[in-house]
C-alpha cells in the first residue's frame, strides 16, 4: 500500500497527528482565513491585524544536497531559498497579506557536510528573490535569522522561514466560499515571464516520496547521510533515474509560452531537462499576479486556496457546507506522471499529496473570471476555470481526472 510506504519513510501526508495536536486550540480572530490572524498587539491599532506564517523547503534540501554533491552546481541552493520564502509568501497572499512583509530564516546544518559556500548561496538566494519581488511592488524586509550548527540532529541541512505582516481589517480576505462561485486554477508548471527556466510544478510537497521513488539506488551508498537510516532498505532510492539523466518535456499551450511565443511567434516548445532539475524546480510564486487580482477584485473574492499540504484536497478545510466540483483540471505535468508510474499509487492518493498541475485557486463569481484569466495571461501563467461550487448538506469534493471520478 502506498500509504504504508509514506508512513515507513516517516511521512504523514494527511497530518492527522498535527490536526489532533491542534484540536481545540485558538484559531485566531477569523477561523475561516487561510492563515491564522491575531490582534495587532504591536501597534495596538484596532483597525489592523497581524498574520504570521512559518514553513520551509522540507526534504527538498536533502535532494539539493545530493544534486550539489553530484554536479557542484551551487545555484540549486538559491532555488531552495526561494522555496522557503514562497511557501510563506503565497500563504499570506491568500488572506490579502501582500506587502511590507518581514522575513526571518532559520538554517540548521551539519557543518561537516555543508560548508560556508552553501550558506552564502542560500543567503544570496534570499536576497535575489527579495530584490526581484521589489520590481513587482512587493516589499519584503529581511530581518536576518539563525544559522545553527546542529550536526547531532541534522544530517545535511534544513531550511525554514517565518514571515509576518500587518493587514488592515478592511483589506483582509477571509474564505467565505459560496454556491455559484467558479474556481480559477493557476498552473504550477510552465514558465512565467518572471521565471528564468521551465518549472516542473513540483513545488515543495511530497518530495520525500518523489525522490525515493524516482532516484536510483546508487545514491543509497554514495549519500547515506541524505536519508533516515531507519527507513527500510527497499524504500530508499528505489527508482530508475540518476539526477543527471534527461527526459524530453513537451510544454503545452495550457501552461507554457516559449520565448518565441513572447515575440509573437507561436511555436510548440520541446526541451530535454534533467530529472534533478525537474525535482528541484523552485516553488513558483503567484504574488505578481495575485497583487493585481486582489487590488482589483478584493471585495468579490470569496476564497484563495494554496494547494500545498493535502494537494487538491486542501479546500476541504475551508469548503463549508458546499460541494466543490473540479471537473476541468489541468493535465498532470510530466513530473507527476513519472512519480505515479514509479510508485504505482492511485490517482486519488496522488491528488492528496501533490498539486497535480495547479497550486493556487481563486473562488469568485463567474462574471469576474474572464478578466482574471486575462491578467494571468499577461504573466504567462496557465489559468482556466477548473470547477465550480454547489450547495451541499455538508462539505464534499469531487475531482474529475483521467476519465475517473474521485470523491472525498
Amino acid at each position: 500500500m502506498t500509504r504504508e510506504r509514506y508512513t515507513l519513510r516517516g511521512v504523514e501526508w494527511d497530518k492527522k497527528d498535527v490536526r489532533k495536536a491542534l484540536s481545540g486550540k485558538d484559531k485566531g480572530l477569523f477561523p475561516g482565513s487561510f492563515c491564522k490572524v491575531v490582534p495587532d498587539i504591536l501597534s495596538g491599532f484596532q483597525n489592523s491585524v497581524i498574520a504570521m506564517h512559518a514553513d520551509g523547503a522540507g526534504t527538498k534540501s536533502s535532494l539539493a544536497y545530493i544534486y550539489w554533491r553530484e554536479t557542484g552546481d551551487l545555484s540549486v541552493w538559491k532555488g531552495i531559498a526561494q522555496d522557503a520564502i514562497v511557501m510563506n509568501l503565497d500563504d499570506l497572499a491568500c488572506i490579502g497579506g501582500l506587502n511590507n512583509i518581514v522575513l526571518s530564516s532559520t538554517i540548521g546544518r551539519n557543518k561537516n557536510r555543508i560548508p560556508g559556500e552553501v550558506l552564502k548561496a542560500i543567503i544570496d538566494g534570499f536576497d535575489e528573490f527579495i530584490e526581484k519581488m521589489k520590481f513587482f511592488g512587493i516589499n519584503i524586509l529581511s530581518a536576518g535569522g539563525e544559522t545553527a550548527d546542529t550536526g547531532d540532529i541534522v544530517r545535511t541541512l534544513i531550511l525554514d522561514s517565518t514571515a509576518v505582516c500587518r493587514i488592515k481589517k478592511s483589506e483582509l480576505i477571509v474564505n467565505n466560499i459560496l454556491p455559484g462561485d467558479v474556481i480559477i486554477g493557476l498552473a504550477s508548471s510552465g514558465q512565467t515571464t518572471y521565471e528564468d527556466t521551465y518549472n516542473s510544478g513540483i513545488g515543495s510537497n511530497g518530495l520525500t516520496s518523489a525522490r525515493h521513488e524516482l532516484l536510483s539506488g546508487i545514491y543509497t551508498k554514495k549519500y547515506p547521510e541524505s536519508y533516515d537510516p531507519e527507513i527500510p532498505h527497499g524504500l530508499v532510492y528505489c527508482g530508475e533515474w540518476k539526477l543527471t539523466d534527461t527526459i524530453r518535456v513537451q510544454r503545452s499551450e495550457d501552461n507554457f509560452y516559449s520565448r518565441n511565443e513572447r515575440r509573437g511567434q507561436a511555436k510548440p516548445a520541446i526541451s530535454d531537462i534533467s530529472i534533478g532539475k525537474l525535482l528541484l524546480s523552485p516553488t513558483r510564486t503567484y504574488i505578481p499576479l495575485l497583487r493585481g487580482v486582489i487590488d482589483r477584485f478584493r471585495k468579490h473574492i470569496h476564497g484563495i486556496i494554496h494547494n500545498t499540504g493535502g494537494g487538491q484536497t486542501k479546500i476541504l478545510t475551508f469548503a463549508g457546507d458546499n460541494h466543490i466540483i473540479k471537473d476541468n483540471l489541468f493535465e498532470p505535468p510530466l513530473i507527476f506522471e513519472l512519480i505515479k508510474k514509479a510508485n504505482k499509487t492511485s490517482w486519488k492518493e496522488m491528488y492528496c499529496v501533490f498539486n497535480m498541475g495547479h497550486r493556487m485557486e481563486i473562488y469568485v463569481p463567474g462574471e469576474y473570471a474572464d478578466e482574471i484569466l486575462k491578467m494571468a495571461s499577461y504573466y504567462q501563467i496557465g489559468a482556466k476555470i477548473i470547477g465550480k461550487v454547489e450547495k451541499s448538506k455538508s462539505k464534499k469534493l469531487t475531482l474529475y481526472s483521467k476519465d475517473r471520478i474521485i470523491e472525498f
